[in-house]
């Protein structure tokens, strides 16, 4: 990377690292991460989470290492829709698995190596029995045993240990008030400590790239009720899918911020996930995103963002801080995940029936789906609500925009008169006119 490059990604990075600072991350994982050496390396990037301030919680699976385990013994492996039938054998090669992997992660996470990325890394690692379980009991006629669901997450145990700045790292071991052990799913565990923990996102690291359509392209955002609509629409999804997808929809539709889907292939993948605006996977919301809404006096900051590039090429009007916020009731803003990503102003001129589309802006990184024309269909029908007939709007450089829209062009002469005294005839601007139908 140049360091251009690297200085532009820093700079883009700096809300999320400022928006993450203090909140709650839950981190679900496979045990197929620490068999395959993958953990390695998640660790720098755990490690930066903690830096940063981020109240991270991880959950660790064991499936590969309890199945090594029982072939060792020659014990049969049971599983019924996905869930694993676990007997007493099995069960203590659950709890044989389940501590070699919190050990091996545990002494991962305690590297501190000069010239590495945990060099003067200070992760201190809480583990302890914040799960009350239950049996599953008997499903479609057969006893899962000892296979159990979460019963009560122990909040005021982790919130302490969180805010001490340890990371608490748990397993898929749960226990009853009698005494007995319980095999828990990794993903009920994950989902059910971060609605309890009011978690800001739960992030599941798993083997594909996120959710996959039809046409093999990758949804990087879903609705929680596009993620339903989704799997009622391809039931041949993998397995993964199935098994993780309807947990982040539990999960955001019961209080989580955000739910991710995450490949565990990818080096990085984590932060890439978070520290981008595109990310890597599927980010699952309970609403859309996006939202176009009237701006605010705090949103001019982010404005003057989008317009100052635009008026260093002369593409704008120069605007000042203060006349925009003077002018604020005028403006529109599109959010896109709490990011102003573009915003329009209307100026009505009620004598002539005319108003002027002004200061349409949307970021570069996001003109790939015409949001200027959301913008544009916003502004028309704030026009018609005052009784405008005709909206205009001046430009330089976008007259080919403005006439695939509808607008035709005109001669200074046809704008409303206080309009006209303000024409700058050192700039030139073209006129466009658009009539707007009831």
């Amino acid at each position: 990377m140049h360091a251009a490059d690297f200085v532009q990604w820093f700079r883009q990075a700096a809300p999320y690292i400022h928006a993450f600072r203090g909140r709650t991350f839950v981190i679900a994982l496979g045990g197929e991460v620490v068999r395959d050496g993958r953990f390695v390396t998640l660790t720098h990037d755990i490690n930066l989470l903690t830096s940063l301030g981020v109240r991270l919680v991880v959950v660790h699976g064991a499936r590969p290492q309890i199945e090594a385990r029982m072939a060792e013994r020659g014990l049969e492996v049971r599983y019924h829709h996905g869930l694993r039938v676990t007997d007493g054998e099995t069960l203590e090669c659950v709890i044989q698995a389940s501590g070699q992997v919190r050990v091996e992660i545990e002494s991962l996470l305690s590297i501190g190596l000069a010239n590495s990325p945990m060099a003067n890394a200070d992760i201190r690692v809480s583990a302890g029995n914040f799960i009350t379980a239950q049996p599953m009991g008997v499903r479609d006629g057969i006893d899962l045993l000892y296979t159990g669901e979460v019963r009560k997450v122990d909040t005021t145990a982790i919130n302490y240990r969180l805010e001490d700045g340890e990371l608490v790292l748990l397993s898929t071991l749960g226990y009853s008030p009698t005494g007995e052990v319980f095999n828990l799913p990794l993903e009920d565990v994950a989902t059910s400590v971060a609605v309890a923990l009011k978690a800001d996102k739960l992030l599941f690291l798993f083997g594909h790239d996120g959710v996959i359509d039809a046409e093999g392209e990758l949804q990087p955002e879903l609705t929680a009720l596009e993620a339903e609509q989704f799997l009622t629409a391809h039931p041949e999804s993998n397995e993964d899918i199935r098994l993780y997808l309807p947990c982040a929809i539990r999960a955001v539709r019961r209080g989580v911020n955000r739910a991710h889907l995450i490949s565990h292939h990818v080096d990085g993948g984590l932060l890439m996930e978070l520290f981008t605006h595109d990310g890597i996977g599927t980010m699952i919301s309970r609403e859309p995103l996006e939202a176009l809404r009237q701006a605010d006096i705090d949103d001019v900051g982010g404005m003057l963002a989008l317009m100052e590039p635009l008026e260093d090429q002369g593409v704008l009007v120069k605007r000042g801080r203060e006349l925009i916020e003077r002018e604020i009731h005028r403006y529109s803003v599109l959010e896109h995940d709490g990011k102003i990503i573009g915003c329009v102003a209307i100026h009505p001129f009620p004598d002539s029936r005319m108003a002027e589309l002004a200061c349409l802006v949307i970021d570069p990184d996001y003109r790939d789906e015409d949001r200027g024309a959301e913008l544009l269909r916003h502004v028309e029908q704030q026009a018609r609500s005052l009784g405008m007939t005709q909206l205009f709007a001046l430009t330089t450089r976008t007259s080919h925009w403005f006439v695939e829209r509808g607008f035709a062009q005109a001669s200074v002469e046809e704008l409303p008169m206080e309009k006209k005294r303000l024409y700058n005839y050192q700039r030139r601007s073209k006129v466009f006119i658009k009539a707007l139908k009831r």
